[in-house]
């Protein structure tokens, strides 16, 4: 579970984060929506440790993130960015088996581990062997995916993954998404702009603006119970027009 108490945090005069509170249940993904910032990727520092809390706390399984506890929590949490950040001098198997073999794991272990994520994200395996450079969005994202899953993380970040992606693999891969979660059952916490993929991915949403939570709670919720009328007006902001119905 990831709690974070009544969190505050400012860079320089900037206010990312204005009293959030929020609960990710385990084995559940929990979006994190709004747009640009909104507060949604200082919240996953936060979590990370990457960033202390000005004010607040942040927990991970009860236990506070802090200077004496983040390595430990960070070796808990698997972490996705776009284009999946990798190394460009590495193959794939090289990038994905890169913190295995920081914990010392046999080259055995690691091909294994390797092989079976392959099948995980499917990802042929003629493609280990190449570059980042050699490689699609849609593949570099699932290289970055399969490398933070790599120790079995039981918690997941993904900071908008796929926001680099043209709309038919951004799309292809919220489905493969969701089988993937399903099936793993880690806790899930993923930052997105995007209602869709809110839609189609989140057990439960919290919309994020100006550093301050608006509602939480499910599509279905914020759709049909909207908080505030801002809530109505960023789900309605990415429905497309009425008159491109007729196309659809």
């Amino acid at each position: 579970m990831i709690v974070l108490r009544d969190v505050s945090k400012r860079f320089g005069i900037y206010q990312a984060l204005d009293g959030v509170s929020l609960t990710v249940a385990p084995h559940t993904t929990h979006v994190l929506l709004g747009g640009s910032g909104s507060g949604k990727s200082t919240v996953l520092r936060l979590v990370l440790g990457l960033v202390p809390a000005d004010t607040g706390e942040v927990a991970v399984d009860g236990v506070p993130v802090g200077p004496a506890t983040r390595r430990d929590i960070q070796r808990r949490i698997g972490y996705v960015v776009q284009e999946g950040a990798l190394y460009p001098h590495l193959t794939t198997a090289g990038n994905v088996g890169l913190p295995a073999r920081a914990r010392g794991w046999s080259a055995a272990a690691i091909e294994a581990r390797v092989n079976e994520l392959a099948r995980i994200v499917d990802f042929r395996r003629p493609l280990l062997e190449r570059y980042p450079a050699e490689l699609s969005g849609g593949q570099r994202q699932r290289v970055g995916l399969m490398r933070a899953l790599v120790l079995d993380p039981p918690v997941l970040l993904l900071d908008e993954p796929l926001g680099a992606l043209d709309p038919i693999t951004r799309t292809e891969l919220q489905g493969e998404l969701v089988q993937m979660f399903r099936e793993l059952r880690k806790t899930v916490v993923l930052v997105t702009h995007d209602v869709r993929e809110a839609f189609v991915l989140g057990t439960n949403i919290t919309l994020l603006d100006a550093g301050r939570v608006v509602q939480h709670g499910t599509f279905d919720d914020l759709a049909r119970r909207p908080a505030t009328p801002l809530v109505t007006e960023f789900l309605r902001a990415q429905t497309p027009p009425s008159a491109m119905a007729e196309y659809f």
